[in-house]
């Protein structure tokens, strides 16, 4: 059994919790905070990786599909709009794909002060680099440019297993994505954050540069 809520990360997220309620506002510092959680959360749950393994393996799946149907419905708008010359010389679209804003329901914690520690881990000005999504970079077309898929995933890199961080031999063959490296790796969620997450927020916007 994974312990995820001992003493001492206790007493990090109550002064999460606390900065967060009282300076949501004030990132001096909210990145050590994190980063110290982050640090603390990942160090024993990765002793037992083993244990996480079904969910990380759903968690990879559900967010695959997520960013599916996103970059289908941004794919699908976007063409129906490039050759519109009413727009004028510049039309960008971009689409952006979040972790839901509840808190995760299978999540071995469900005490009463959850939903705002979530809060506090999701705010893009605590959390930087997921203040534009899970994707890095943010899914971009343009009359310049589109992108692929595979490489909105990484699954145009052979093996498409960005398992960096974990347990080689136990995650050699999960096809683990792009976007799981990013939130794992990169930003400031433990991994026993997201990996309950099976519902996801997309946004598309529309950037014209419309001749008056």
């Amino acid at each position: 059994m994974i312990e995820l809520q001992d003493y001492d990360i206790q007493l990090i997220e109550r002064e999460i919790l606390l900065k967060y309620e009282h300076a949501p506002w004030d990132y001096s510092d909210c990145d050590c905070l994190l980063s110290l959680r982050k640090t603390m959360i990942n160090e024993r749950v990765l002793a037992h990786q083993e244990e996480i393994l079904p969910d990380i393996i759903a968690f990879n799946d559900a967010l695959l599909e997520a960013l599916r149907e996103m970059y289908d419905r941004a794919h699908l708008v976007w063409n129906s709009i490039k050759d519109n010359k009413s727009f004028g010389d510049y039309l960008e679209l971009t689409a952006k794909c979040y972790l839901s804003q509840d808190y995760p329901a299978l999540h071995p914690i469900q005490d009463k002060d959850r939903d705002n520690l979530w809060c506090a881990i999701c705010d893009g000005g605590w959390n930087p680099l997921y203040e534009d999504g899970v994707t890095l970079p943010t899914l971009t077309f343009s009359m310049c440019k589109e992108v692929s898929f595979d490489y909105l995933t990484g699954l145009d890199c052979p093996p498409p297993n960005w398992n960096e961080g974990l347990d080689p031999e136990l995650t050699k063959d999960l096809h683990l994505i792009q976007p799981f490296h990013h939130l794992f790796d990169h930003m400031r969620f433990a991994i026993t954050d997201f990996i309950y997450v099976r519902q996801f927020e997309t946004e598309i916007n529309i950037e014209i540069n419309k001749e008056l």
